[in-house]
Order: structure tokens, then C-alpha cells, then sequence
């Protein structure tokens, strides 16, 4: 609809700077005038503002003024009512638009919140549309926002306020991730994502050490630190390269290309047996390789044992390349 608007407003442009080139020429060799005069005779008579001619007109110059007079009026009509319609019908798409946001918002459930479309609110939903799962940005830039808009799910505003977390779901969603660039600021959001939903997942960002522990005592359930990641990454790169390059090799970039796969026991009932690693098997059915197990409390165990028990709410972590990871998850049906 935007072009539409857009080809009748170049079409307006064209009419007036064509009726304006006419009254210019035809004063300039109708009536002999310099090409000063034949522009004022022609802005004179397309505005109709009654200033005085520049000198005494025959009977073709009347005419011909009378025909621009005609022209222009209905010219600039045209192009005023063009403009109208366009500013008109912007607004009332940018109200249709907004509309269609807050609705596809409110049928979101077990979504992602994130505060801030910086450099790490910008990695954060660029690597959770590689896995497709459902997320709102919170942002009050509106430059930031009208770049991106056709990308990601926008909700304008400071997330400092209970009023816009709500505007983005906070009520039904699963995860926040708060990645403003000022730690205070990232503190009030957590404080506030808290009381408005005490089961949301925050994860928050930080840049200071001491705000670590603050943002924790908010609610914050896991706090990272950007920096500092960066730092051990590069560091890790001198000490140990080719392992750091292998670690970097398995990639987690989308369900296409994932070398790595997070699977809930309950994935694996009744169509495996899921009293041990050793009796789920995953090797010899799908080439992936269990590195790691998580129990229901959250205990970590690195490479387990074979004989490891499975426990309901129980985790596992698989390393395969992306066709075993994929056929793993067609398998099982893991979504």
C-alpha cells in the first residue's frame, strides 16, 4: 500500500514541476520575458496571490494564464489530497501494525522476554530465531525499532516499567534476558520481573563484579558477564588453541547445524528404555554420544558413567554431528 503512496506522490512531483516548466516557457517566448520575469509570472499565477503582472498581456497571454490557472488549481488539489491520504494512512498503518504486534504478543506463551536490542540483546535474538523459539523485544529506541521491525516482535518503552513487561507477557513467559548496557538499570528490571512473575528464568547481564551478586539477591537466576567471557576466551586462545578452536567447531548456530542437543528423559518414554545411558543407547541408534547428564536438582555430571541411573526431570546432553543430532531428534520426535 506504501508504493501505491508513494508512485501517485512521484506522479503529483512530476505533474507540478510539469506545470510549472509550462508557465515558465510559455511566458518566456509567449510574452518575451526574461527568464526571471516568466518564473515570478508563473509562481504568481499557480499560487494565485493577485500580485501585480509584469507588464500588459494580449489576448493569447490571457488566455494561456487563464489554462494555467485551471491546470494548477487542479494539480495542486491533486497533490494536496495525495500527501493528505499518505500522511493519513501511515498513521493508521502504524496503528494496524502496532495492533497486529500486541496481538501476536498476547497469544505468546513459554516465550522469551529481552530487555534491550544492543550488541548482546542483538546476539541474544539473532541465536533464538536459529532455534526458533518465540521471543519479544523490549526497546525505547524508535530508530532501533523501525530498523528492525519486519525482524523481531517490538515492545516500545523502558522495561524499567511494570506497565510495558506486561505489554510484553511477562505474565506467561518462560525466560527473561536483560541486556541493558547500565547494570543499575538491569537491576531495577530483574527486581521488577521478579514480583510480576516469581517463575520466570532471569537471566541478566553485567558488567561490573560487584553488581554480580546484587542482581542474584534480586532474583536473577543466572548473571553473565560479557567481558569477562571475552577475556577467558581470548586468554584460553593463547594457553590452549586447538582446544578452544574445537570447542568453538560445535556449533550451536540453528536446529540445522547444532552439533550439541538438550533432551528431557520424558523425551525418550515409551520409546526407549530409560533406566541407564547404557540401556537408552543412543549411540547405536543414532551415532550421538551422551557427554553429560543433569539431575533433577540441577547437579551437574560430566561424561557419565554407563550404568548412570535416569531419573524423571532428568536431562542429558548428546554431542553428534547436525545429520546425527537430526536424526536423534526425528527419532524421538523432540521438537
Amino acid at each position: 500500500m506504501l508504493k501505491l503512496f508513494r508512485s501517485k506522490i512521484y506522479l503529483a512531483i512530476l505533474l507540478m514541476v510539469s506545470v510549472l516548466a509550462m508557465g515558465v516557457l510559455g511566458y518566456r517566448f509567449l510574452s518575451n520575458l526574461s527568464w526571471i520575469d516568466a518564473f515570478y509570472m508563473t509562481i504568481i499565477t499557480v499560487t494565485t496571490v493577485g500580485f501585480s503582472e509584469v507588464g500588459p498581456m494580449d489576448t493569447q497571454e490571457k488566455v494561456f494564464t487563464v489554462i494555467l490557472i485551471i491546470l494548477s488549481v487542479f494539480i495542486f488539489a491533486f497533490a494536496l489530497s495525495v500527501i493528505t491520504e499518505y500522511i493519513l494512512s501511515r498513521n493508521s498503518l502504524q496503528l494496524l501494525k502496532k495492533k497486529k504486534v500486541k496481538n501476536m504478543i498476547s497469544n505468546l506463551s513459554n516465550h522469551v522476554i529481552v530487555c534491550g536490542f544492543g550488541r548482546n540483546g542483538m546476539q541474544s535474538a539473532k541465536r533464538l530465531t536459529a532455534y526458533k523459539k518465540p521471543f519479544v523485544v523490549i526497546e525505547r529506541d524508535k530508530e532501533i525499532i523501525e530498523k528492525h521491525e519486519d525482524e523481531v516482535l517490538f515492545v516500545e518503552g523502558d522495561a524499567n516499567e511494570d506497565e510495558v513487561l506486561r505489554e510484553a507477557g511477562v505474565d506467561s513467559a518462560q525466560y527473561l534476558i536483560v541486556a541493558l548496557p547500565d547494570d543499575a538499570a538491569n537491576l531495577f528490571v530483574v527486581l521488577s520481573a521478579r514480583q510480576l512473575n516469581k517463575e520466570l528464568f532471569i537471566i541478566s547481564r553485567a558488567s561490573l563484579v560487584t553488581s554480580q551478586k546484587k542482581l542474584q539477591l534480586a532474583g536473577a537466576n543466572k548473571v553473565i558477564m560479557p567481558d569477562k567471557i571475552g577475556g577467558d576466551h581470548m586468554a584460553s586462545l593463547v594457553v590452549m588453541p586447538d582446544l578452544i578452536t574445537f570447542m568453538d567447531k560445535l556449533s550451536t548456530e540453528g536446529e540445522h547445524t547444532t552439533n550439541l542437543e538438550e533432551v528431557a528423559i520424558e523425551n525418550f518414554e515409551g520409546q526407549a528404555n530409560c533406566s541407564s545411558i547404557r540401556d537408552l543407547d543412543l549411540r547405536n541408534k543414532t551415532g550421538c554420544t551422551i557427554i553429560g547428564y543433569i539431575e533433577p536438582n540441577g547437579n551437574y555430571i560430566i561424561n557419565p558413567e554407563a550404568d548412570t541411573k535416569l531419573e524423571p526431570q532428568s536431562k542429558v546432553i548428546v554431542l553428534g554431528r547436525p545429520e546425527q543430532i537430526h536424526k536423534l531428534n526425528e527419532m524421538f520426535n523432540i521438537g
